[in-house]
Protein backbone atom coordinates (compact mmCIF):
# COMPACT_ATOMS: atom_id res chain seq x y z
CA UNK A 1 0.00 0.00 0.00
CA UNK A 2 1.82 3.20 -1.06
CA UNK A 3 1.24 6.18 1.41
CA UNK A 4 3.08 9.63 1.82
CA UNK A 5 6.64 10.29 3.63
CA UNK A 6 8.18 13.09 4.61
CA UNK A 7 11.52 13.87 5.44
CA UNK A 8 12.33 15.38 8.76
CA UNK A 9 15.09 16.09 11.40
CA UNK A 10 15.61 15.58 14.45
CA UNK A 11 18.29 16.94 17.10
CA UNK A 12 19.33 15.70 20.37
CA UNK A 13 20.92 19.06 21.88
CA UNK A 14 23.02 18.22 24.77
CA UNK A 15 24.36 20.40 27.12
CA UNK A 16 25.68 19.97 31.18
CA UNK A 17 25.20 15.63 30.86
CA UNK A 18 21.57 16.85 29.76
CA UNK A 19 19.32 16.93 27.12
CA UNK A 20 16.32 18.98 25.71
CA UNK A 21 12.72 17.66 25.28
CA UNK A 22 9.16 18.63 25.52
CA UNK A 23 5.90 16.92 26.15
CA UNK A 24 4.47 16.62 22.25
CA UNK A 25 0.42 17.64 22.66
CA UNK A 26 -0.11 15.81 19.62
CA UNK A 27 1.90 12.91 19.59
CA UNK A 28 1.47 12.43 23.40
CA UNK A 29 5.78 11.87 24.20
CA UNK A 30 8.57 13.34 25.03
CA UNK A 31 10.45 14.05 21.88
CA UNK A 32 13.66 16.25 20.98
CA UNK A 33 13.36 19.51 18.83
CA UNK A 34 12.19 18.71 15.22
CA UNK A 35 10.40 18.98 12.16
CA UNK A 36 9.84 19.07 8.48
CA UNK A 37 12.35 19.44 5.91
CA UNK A 38 11.39 22.18 4.02
CA UNK A 39 12.55 22.42 0.08
CA UNK A 40 15.64 23.57 -1.02
CA UNK A 41 16.84 22.46 2.60
CA UNK A 42 19.39 19.80 3.39
CA UNK A 43 18.52 17.60 6.44
CA UNK A 44 21.09 19.33 8.72
CA UNK A 45 20.31 23.03 7.63
CA UNK A 46 16.55 21.21 8.89
CA UNK A 47 17.66 20.45 12.16
CA UNK A 48 19.85 23.72 13.01
CA UNK A 49 16.73 25.76 12.18
CA UNK A 50 13.99 23.61 13.54
CA UNK A 51 16.24 23.31 16.97
CA UNK A 52 16.19 27.43 17.07
CA UNK A 53 12.82 27.87 16.27
CA UNK A 54 11.53 25.56 18.65
CA UNK A 55 13.87 26.50 21.65
CA UNK A 56 15.93 29.16 20.76
CA UNK A 57 19.16 27.67 21.17
CA UNK A 58 21.50 28.00 18.14
CA UNK A 59 23.47 24.96 17.86
CA UNK A 60 25.58 22.70 15.66
CA UNK A 61 25.85 18.99 14.54
CA UNK A 62 28.04 16.94 16.39
CA UNK A 63 29.93 14.98 13.90
CA UNK A 64 28.91 11.23 13.56
CA UNK A 65 30.75 9.69 10.86
CA UNK A 66 33.84 10.09 8.51
CA UNK A 67 33.41 12.26 5.77
CA UNK A 68 35.34 11.97 2.62
CA UNK A 69 38.26 14.95 3.44
CA UNK A 70 40.26 14.34 0.53
CA UNK A 71 37.08 14.94 -1.77
CA UNK A 72 36.91 18.89 -2.48
CA UNK A 73 33.61 18.47 -4.34
CA UNK A 74 30.27 17.92 -4.69
CA UNK A 75 29.77 19.04 -1.05
CA UNK A 76 28.95 16.76 1.66
CA UNK A 77 26.53 16.57 4.19
CA UNK A 78 27.50 15.97 7.93
CA UNK A 79 25.74 11.94 8.23
CA UNK A 80 23.20 11.43 10.93
CA UNK A 81 23.88 9.49 14.05
CA UNK A 82 20.56 6.90 12.17
CA UNK A 83 17.39 8.15 9.88
CA UNK A 84 14.33 6.21 11.32
CA UNK A 85 11.48 5.77 9.30
CA UNK A 86 8.30 6.70 11.88
CA UNK A 87 4.79 5.96 11.03
CA UNK A 88 2.71 8.60 11.91
CA UNK A 89 -1.47 8.42 12.35
CA UNK A 90 -2.25 12.46 11.96
CA UNK A 91 -5.79 13.34 13.17
CA UNK A 92 -5.89 16.04 10.04
CA UNK A 93 -3.26 14.46 7.46
CA UNK A 94 -4.35 11.28 7.81
CA UNK A 95 -1.40 8.07 7.68
CA UNK A 96 1.95 9.08 6.81
CA UNK A 97 5.63 8.11 7.51
CA UNK A 98 8.31 10.47 8.75
CA UNK A 99 12.15 9.67 7.46
CA UNK A 100 14.11 10.77 10.36
CA UNK A 101 17.35 12.13 10.15
CA UNK A 102 18.65 12.31 14.06
CA UNK A 103 21.18 14.17 14.51
CA UNK A 104 23.46 14.57 18.34
CA UNK A 105 23.75 18.96 18.23
CA UNK A 106 25.67 21.01 20.86
CA UNK A 107 24.58 24.79 21.51
CA UNK A 108 27.31 27.11 20.66
CA UNK A 109 26.90 29.32 23.46
CA UNK A 110 25.89 27.76 26.98
CA UNK A 111 22.14 28.22 27.46
CA UNK A 112 21.09 29.87 29.80
CA UNK A 113 16.95 29.92 29.73
CA UNK A 114 14.75 27.60 27.52
CA UNK A 115 11.02 28.23 26.43
CA UNK A 116 7.98 27.21 28.72
CA UNK A 117 7.66 23.40 28.08
CA UNK A 118 11.00 22.75 27.53
CA UNK A 119 13.08 20.73 30.01
CA UNK A 120 16.76 19.08 30.42
CA UNK A 121 16.36 15.71 30.94
CA UNK A 122 19.64 14.32 32.53
CA UNK A 123 21.39 10.77 31.36
CA UNK A 124 20.37 9.54 34.37
CA UNK A 125 17.24 10.21 33.95
CA UNK A 126 16.38 9.08 30.59
CA UNK A 127 18.44 5.69 31.73
CA UNK A 128 16.21 5.05 34.48
CA UNK A 129 13.21 5.10 32.56
CA UNK A 130 11.43 6.58 35.02
CA UNK A 131 8.02 9.18 34.00
CA UNK A 132 8.56 12.50 34.01
CA UNK A 133 6.58 15.17 35.23
CA UNK A 134 4.72 17.62 33.00
CA UNK A 135 2.41 19.96 32.66
CA UNK A 136 -1.04 19.13 32.54
CA UNK A 137 -0.83 15.36 32.90
CA UNK A 138 0.36 12.41 34.42
CA UNK A 139 4.59 11.92 34.55
CA UNK A 140 5.11 9.82 31.50
CA UNK A 141 8.35 8.31 30.57
CA UNK A 142 10.13 9.07 27.61
CA UNK A 143 9.52 6.27 24.74
CA UNK A 144 12.52 3.63 23.77
CA UNK A 145 13.65 5.18 20.73
CA UNK A 146 14.46 8.73 22.60
CA UNK A 147 15.94 7.03 25.67
CA UNK A 148 18.52 5.07 23.56
CA UNK A 149 19.28 7.70 20.80
CA UNK A 150 19.50 9.89 23.95
CA UNK A 151 22.46 7.85 25.56
CA UNK A 152 24.25 7.72 22.06
CA UNK A 153 24.04 11.42 22.38
CA UNK A 154 25.38 11.74 25.42
CA UNK A 155 28.22 9.41 24.69
CA UNK A 156 29.00 11.00 21.58
CA UNK A 157 29.40 14.17 23.12
CA UNK A 158 31.55 12.94 26.44
CA UNK A 159 33.64 11.38 23.21
CA UNK A 160 34.23 14.55 22.12
CA UNK A 161 35.05 16.33 25.33
CA UNK A 162 37.93 13.79 25.48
Amino acid sequence: MAHARHFTSTGFVVQDGATLLHWHAKVKAWLPPGGHVIENEDPVEAVLREVEEETGVQAEVVPTGSLLTELSYPTQVQPPLTIMIEDIDDPVAGFHQHIDFIYVCKPLQPVTSIPDGWRWVTKAELASGSPLERAGGAPEAPPEDVRLLGERAFQLIQTQVR
